[in-house]
């Protein structure tokens, strides 16, 4: 009676707020049957003796089984088909681990600690590890709701048991309970508390994985715009221009620093513009720039080979992938070398030149290219100024040869000269087999006057132009039928002036320009691209500039696309 009074009076836990999601009833353990007798050599069965070692050890180490991606309470045969019936052996040991793992806890009414408490509990025998294909244990046998609580703290979430995950509280209660409790980077040292996971119903669910705290990443330093945007009481007043209007404005450049070059080369292959030689108000460099005409981005690469000498008023051609460069010079030195560029491994070569007729060294002249060959007028030799044309077999780079096609020779006395005069710093267009030669200087006169000589004729033209604009030092860029004159000095000033030449009406015709304008000048370079004349560096007599202009030429862009006419000479 003594006994059945104190049980009586011990409050019953309350049972735990648990899901149940598989249940195996657990019967009483029957009696083991006895060891079947040794056989003629005294040994017993393999199997027996594994299960005597077990009683004696009093734990069980069981094999994997193998995985099924079906549970197994949703197969479609029998958990007795696809599981091994655990033996009473098992069933035993479970029971007992069942009764290490839940000790009666104190009373909450009278703080007496119950009679069937232990003080010294024997250690809960080993369980089986949980795996992704059976999580209630290493054989599938069940495993009691408290025990997975249990292991719940002490093993990675990783490797908890669905029933584990499913017995815990919602997470409205969840966020109830650990609101008042600190981080764990509030706390260094303490335990990581497992984040709630969303309860299921089934025990197929795959383990879940600690979720991490999001932290917003910030940016190290403040976002810059580049191009740095214009404020609107710093931008320059520009008239508003038509659609139909060319427009002057100034790009956007990056990259590698350059220097503010003048008398340089400018050529463009592909995208991009390849700036060479040329020289600042103090000295000349042989320094090779690359613009890549999209983005505006400036590179130097390096360069290896037989590189020139800095040179200043030299000529440079494009002959498919590779650069010719001839002639120029450096303060008082002129040269008549010739150097070819790779510019697919910036590579510089000097090619063997066959033959002993060599053109005068020289600087400020001209060169275009047609038909394999490189034909070269004009320029000065530090004495006097030149007219001659002059022709380089370009067709084995590493071979070439020279060929006079007009002597410098004058006419006789009395007889008229069909020949321009020696000139230097004028521009040279090869349209078909014709070439185009504007402008120019002989160090004591500017002209104005245009000359068309065939080279396949060898014929020298004088154009009547009705109006007349004289030039040096200017670019001037083939453009479909238009020759677009830019810049240049008129023998008085720097000028910034647009002009276009008809080549089919041979006709001058100047149109006016909106948006910011460069300042006058001359020495400069100009390229042809996407429809956009664009201007790098040039002087204007006090400074030397290293910036980049764009002319769009808006309406007048489908010019380009006149191919198919004729100069009549």
């Amino acid at each position: 009676m003594a006994d059945s009074g104190r049980a009586s009076a011990k409050p019953r836990a309350p049972p735990p707020k648990t899901k149940v999601v598989r249940s195996h009833k657990i019967t009483e353990p029957s009696p083991l049957p006895p060891p079947p007798p040794p056989d003629k050599h005294g040994k017993h069965d393999k199997h027996n003796k594994a299960a005597s070692d077990d009683e004696s050890d009093g734990s069980a180490d069981p094999g994997p089984l193998p995985r099924s991606h079906t549970p197994g309470h949703l197969a479609s045969r029998s958990n007795d088909d696809r599981r091994r019936k655990p033996s009473d052996n098992d069933i035993r040991q479970r029971a007992r681990a069942t009764s290490y793992a839940n000790p009666p806890r104190p009373s909450t009414a009278g703080g007496h600690s119950s009679s069937q408490n232990h003080k010294h509990p024997p250690p809960p025998l080993p369980t089986p590890l949980t795996t992704a294909g059976n999580p209630n244990g290493g054989r599938g046998s069940p495993r009691p709701a408290q025990e997975d609580a249990d292991d719940n703290r002490k093993r990675p979430i990783a490797m908890r048991s669905t029933s584990a995950i499913v017995s815990r509280p919602s997470a409205a209660s969840a966020a109830s309970s650990t609101s008042s409790i600190p981080l764990p980077s509030q706390t260094p040292g303490s335990a990581v508390q497992p984040a709630p996971a969303p309860t299921s119903n089934t025990t197929a669910e795959a383990p879940t994985k600690p979720r991490q705290q999001r932290t917003s990443i910030r940016p190290s330093r403040k976002h810059v715009a580049f191009p740095p945007l214009q404020q609107p009481n710093e931008a320059p007043d520009v008239p508003p221009a038509p659609a139909s209007g060319m427009y002057w404005s100034k790009a956007p450049t990056s990259g590698a620093p350059h220097t503010s070059l003048r008398a340089h080369t400018t050529c463009l292959i592909g995208s991009n513009v390849y700036i060479f030689g040329g020289c600042d108000s103090r000295t000349c460099f042989n320094d090779m720039y690359v613009l890549d005409a999209d983005s505006f981005y400036w590179s130097k690469p390096y360069m290896v080979g037989d590189i020139p000498m800095p040179l200043r008023a030299m000529t440079c051609t494009p002959v498919g992938k590779k650069l010719v460069v001839f002639g120029g010079g450096d303060g008082p030195a002129y040269y008549n070398d010739v150097y070819v560029l790779d510019t697919t491994n910036f590579r510089w070569t000097k090619p063997q030149i066959l033959g002993d007729r060599l053109p005068s060294k020289r600087r400020a002249h001209t060169a275009c290219f047609y038909k394999n060959g490189i034909y070269v007028f004009g320029g000065g030799d530090g004495v006097r100024a030149l007219n001659d044309i002059w022709r380089l077999d370009v067709s084995d780079m590493t071979k070439m040869s020279w060929r006079l096609i007009s002597s410098p020779d004058r006419a006789a006395p009395g007889v008229k000269d069909y020949r321009p005069k020696a000139r230097g710093y004028h521009t040279a267009n090869m349209v078909g087999s014709k070439l185009i030669i504007f402008g120019g200087s002989d160090g004591g006169e500017c002209f104005d006057d245009v000359w068309i000589y065939d080279v396949e004729s060898h014929y020298w033209k004088s154009v009547a132009v009705p109006l007349a604009y004289r030039r040096l030092s200017h670019t001037a860029t083939i453009v479909g039928s238009y020759l677009f004159v830019i810049g240049g000095h008129d023998g008085n000033e720097y000028s910034n002036d647009v002009l276009l030449l008809n080549l089919v009406t041979l006709m001058w015709d100047k149109r006016k320009v909106y948006g910011l304008p460069p300042s006058g000048r001359g020495y400069h370079g100009a390229v042809l691209y996407d429809s956009r004349l664009i201007v790098i560096g040039g002087f204007d007599g006090a400074e030397v500039f290293g910036d980049v202009m764009i002319l769009e030429l808006a309406v007048h862009a489908y010019y380009s696309q006149i191919s198919h006419f004729t100069i009549d000479v």
